[in-house]
């Protein structure tokens, strides 16, 4: 709970159970995907399966390489299988990988199939909605533009008619997933903990609800009146016991697991909402950006909004993705991206009362201290 309270306040340190495990994992997963791409090199296989799983390899290093650079700035990049025990690493500054994810993702694009039959695996559709979001990161507009409208173009993906029907575990790998991380609960260790780690403090389906992910207030209010996805993804009151109790909570990863933090849920990662507003995003105002997002206010069930809608084009998009992508891990990376989570969070945190300011310092994680000591540079602040 400690551990938790520090996350929450921006008061991790170095010795952070959390930020340790966010590294190691991440680079466990980087450390598999670069044995894949050195050894299958050598393989006697067939050139176009190689290249298809040097794709995907290509591209979940990048999805998890993309996630330390947002976490923590400067890091080090391996691009090859490592087999001496201490060897000695150099950091990248986040753009320097940045630039080096764009080749990667420029090259898994091009060696991995467009099909979306074998559900869970990355698709060049997936490569390309990355590359968009790298793109964006980098001040590359009209290159995003560029990776994201072959996502569009594609017709491998739509908008679901009905909100609702994304979310649950009846409702995987549709029209609008790009990709999508695979969960099967039944007690094999291969079920997902979101809906115990969403739902409210004493849940009636599972009986140990985590409580703490908690939309605020002000997420409530963010909601114009109207909006079919409020009642979708959050909401203010449950049912225990035939009791009705207050308390706000995520409605998205709502399910009856097999067991306490062992549901069916899949993780979406990328859908193509989120593409049409990346790229409205890489396009800036006109028509074509407010026809992308008025695609999703429609569904909304919301009017649409245009030029002569109050507000600048960046406050506009900044708004519709909190609304449509609240609660799927974009939020932070948008703040970031828009260059608001300083003002964002210090304003959040006096409207809850606390006594917590935050400054640039603070939109990274510290670097574990057993790689620092091991020789890398921490970050300022830390």
């Amino acid at each position: 709970a400690a551990a938790v309270a520090q996350l929450n306040e921006f008061a991790e340190t170095s010795l952070s159970e959390y930020t340790l495990g966010a590294w190691m994992g991440s680079y466990q997963g980087v450390a598999r995907a670069n044995t894949l791409i050195t050894r299958i090199k050598s393989a006697d296989l067939d050139n176009s399966f190689k290249d298809q799983v040097t794709g995907e390899a290509l591209f979940v290093r990048s999805l998890f390489y993309y996630n330390l650079a947002m976490l923590f700035g400067n890091i080090p990049m391996p691009l090859e299988e490592i087999l001496e025990t201490n060897p000695k690493q150099t950091q990248l500054t986040q753009t320097q990988v940045f630039t080096q994810l764009v080749t990667d993702l420029t090259d898994a694009a091009g060696k991995m199939s467009g099909t979306r039959s074998q559900f869970g695996r990355a698709s060049k559709w997936s490569a390309l909605t990355l590359l968009g979001r790298v793109q964006l990161h980098l001040g590359n507009n009209s290159e995003a533009a560029s990776a994201l409208n072959q996502v569009i173009n594609s017709g491998e993906f739509s908008l679901l008619s009905n909100y609702a029907n994304l979310w649950g575990p009846t409702n995987e790998n549709s029209e609008e997933s790009i990709f999508e991380v695979q969960f099967v609960s039944g007690g094999f260790g291969e079920g997902s903990g979101f809906t115990n780690s969403f739902s409210p403090s004493a849940d009636l389906q599972t009986g140990e609800g985590g409580g703490r992910n908690r939309p605020t207030i002000d997420m409530s209010r963010a909601y114009e009146t109207g909006d079919l996805r409020y009642k979708v993804s959050m909401d203010t009151l449950y049912v225990l016991n035939g009791d009705t109790t207050y308390q706000r909570h995520v409605k998205k990863y709502e399910s009856n697991p097999f067991s306490n933090f062992d549901a069916d849920n899949n993780f979406i990662v990328f859908r193509y909402a989120d593409v049409l507003l990346m790229a409205a995003e890489a396009l800036g105002e006109g028509a074509q950006a407010y026809s992308y997002i008025n695609q999703i206010r429609t569904r909304a069930g919301l009017s649409d909004i245009s030029a002569s809608t109050p507000g600048s084009f960046e406050d506009k998009l900044l708004q519709e993705r909190r609304v449509e992508l609240a609660f799927e891990n974009h939020r932070w990376y948008d703040l970031l991206r828009f260059g608001t989570a300083v003002s964002t969070m210090n304003a959040q945190f006096a409207q809850q009362g606390f006594s917590i300011t935050i400054n640039e310092n603070n939109l990274l994680f510290p670097i574990p201290q057993r790689e620092v000591d091991l020789g890398l540079t921490q970050n300022p602040g830390y």
